[in-house]
């Protein structure tokens, strides 16, 4: 699990990569400044080249203890910039009351990429692949239309779901509705929330949303473990889902259906999907519910070295992280996926909603159209309508 999070982390951290992959700047002369920040290193930056931060990093003031001898003060023999760049490039001897994990960590360096990278692309391209399948399935609805029963009805009814499995779909689906809008009003809430609330108003909602969203999120988990146990089963890949995705599963003409078992090929890729998904959002979900007790991405990031394809695709994972390091990406893989997983259910939610007549009796009364089954599910109506078949042929005998 952990090397498929990093296969799909990668594709997404591409996008973030920009500022270790930009240009590096040539070493300038710093012997005039004495081995300082020059002008040539400031202008480099507001270009977006990437500068050699080693004459930082390695001059804390502690390799020239002799020279310094008689120049005591309060830092010792470290001036304040000195102890600065210590603590910034994490070779301070810290000692803190706090007995915390990420305690000692007094200035996180790393968090300057999370936080233009969590406020920039990642909101932006997160809204492209949500509006993306808007669109599309605006688009769909407007040349396909309704997908109606093209037979006759019959009036007769076909159970599809029982009662526990409508009851751990509604528990996973309804809470993955309420995480997805808490976790979106978080994520964009202080751009439109308060110029209409107001800055208390808003502090007010998103206090809200953080106590649904922590709460929530273990009805989803519970949710994720009822659908996997009553659906795995039927959602095993098979040569019929070849058929059906060769004609389109019938969705884009009309009076074509192809043969289905209780899920068709479309509908596996979904129940895959969200499986897959929501294992995934749990873990890191769970990272960030117990902040610096459950660390996912150093050790991950270290197998994938091992495989080389980072280095492939021109990445430098870290395998060396602190605890807040953890944290940022715990939280920045929280939302890509979270993207993705919300652009997957609208699609879902129209095909079962308004998208396709008779879909939603399924999941609403767990009772469909008898027509309706015939033109979706052929090969599993023909399963029911045997057992039941045998069942009446078996009650005089008893």
């Amino acid at each position: 699990m952990r090397l498929i999070q990093f296969l799909l982390f990668s594709l997404f951290l591409t996008g973030a990569a920009w500022a270790q992959d930009a240009p590096e700047s040539p070493a300038p002369d710093r012997s005039a400044t004495g081995g300082a920040t020059t002008l040539e290193d400031i202008l480099a930056r507001q270009r977006g080249e990437k500068v050699d931060n080693t004459y930082r990093s390695e001059n804390t003031g502690q390799g020239n203890v002799e020279g310094l001898l008689g120049q005591f003060g309060t830092t010792g023999v470290a001036s304040d910039s000195d102890v600065y760049r210590a603590l910034r490039y994490g070779s301070a001897d810290v000692t803190v009351s706090s007995q915390g994990p990420a305690a000692s960590v007094l200035i996180q360096d790393g968090g300057m990429w999370w936080w233009a990278f969590r406020t920039g692309p990642l909101r932006e391209y997160g809204t492209y692949i949500i509006a993306g399948m808007a669109a599309v399935i605006l688009l769909f609805f407007l040349i396909r239309g309704k997908i109606r029963i093209d037979g006759e009805k019959t009036g007769r009814t076909v159970t599809r779901f029982n009662g526990f499995e409508r009851f751990g779909h509604w528990l996973f689906a309804g809470s993955f509705l309420i995480l997805g809008l808490t976790g979106l009003l978080t994520l964009y809430g202080r751009d439109f929330l308060i110029p209409i609330f107001g800055k208390e108003g808003f502090a007010t909602i998103a206090q809200a949303c953080k106590w649904l969203h922590n709460n929530l999120a273990w009805a989803f988990m519970l949710g994720l473990v009822i659908v996997t146990v009553n659906w795995i089963a039927h959602n095993i890949p098979n040569r019929t889902d070849l058929k059906w995705l060769a004609a389109g599963g019938g969705l884009f003409t009309k009076n074509s259906h192809p043969p289905a078992k209780k899920f068709n090929a479309g509908q596996k890729v979904i129940f895959w999907a969200c499986i897959l998904l929501g294992v995934s959002i749990s873990l890191s979900g769970l990272s960030l519910l117990f902040p610096f007790e459950m660390p996912l991405f150093a050790k991950t990031f270290q197998i994938a070295n091992a495989t080389g394809l980072p280095q492939a695709m021109g990445l430098n994972l870290p395998v060396q992280m602190s605890p807040q390091e953890e944290m940022q990406y715990a939280q920045v893989w929280h939302v890509m996926i979270a993207y993705v997983f919300i652009a997957i259910i609208i699609a879902h939610i129209y095909l079962g909603s308004v998208g396709m007549e008779g879909a939603f009796d399924a999941m609403g009364t767990g009772e469909v159209e008898e027509q309706w089954a015939r033109e979706h599910h052929s090969l599993w109506l023909a399963e029911v309508q045997e057992k039941e078949a045998t069942k009446g042929a078996a009650s005089p005998a008893e």
